[in-house]
C-alpha cells in the first residue's frame, strides 16, 4: 500500500478579469504560501464555496443546474486526442484570435 495518496484533479484554463488590486494580492499571497497564483485562486474558491452556507443552500435548487455558463474556458486538445480534435482546435485558433483581438481594444476604449 502506497505511503501517499495523490489525488490529480482535472484541470482547464479560465480567462477571468480581476480588479487590479485584487491581482496584485493574488501575487502577493501565493508568494507568502510558496505557491502559484492558479493555486491561490483555485483553493480560494474552493474555501468559499465550501463554507457559504447560502449557496451550498442554492446549489441543492434545481435553478442550480440551469446557471448560464459565463466562465471563459480555453480547452486544449488531451494527450490521445484523436487527430480530428486537433485540426479543430487549429481551425478556430484565428476566431479566437479576432475575439481576443476585440476585447483588447474594447479595454483600451473604457
Amino acid at each position: 500500500m502506497p505511503l501517499l495518496e495523490i489525488n490529480q484533479a482535472h484541470q482547464i484554463t479560465a480567462s477571468v478579469r480581476l480588479d487590479e488590486s485584487t491581482a496584485a494580492q493574488i501575487d502577493q499571497y501565493a508568494a507568502f504560501l510558496r505557491t502559484s497564483a492558479d493555486e491561490v485562486v483555485d483553493k480560494a474558491l474552493a474555501y468559499v464555496f465550501a463554507r457559504d452556507r447560502d449557496f451550498q443552500e442554492y446549489l441543492r435548487t434545481r435553478g442550480s443546474s440551469r446557471a448560464a455558463q459565463s466562465l471563459r474556458i480555453r480547452r486544449a486538445p488531451h494527450v490521445g486526442a484523436p487527430k480530428g480534435a486537433v485540426s479543430e482546435a487549429l481551425r478556430q485558433l484565428p476566431r479566437n484570435a479576432k475575439e481576443l483581438e476585440t476585447a483588447n481594444e474594447a479595454c483600451a476604449h473604457s
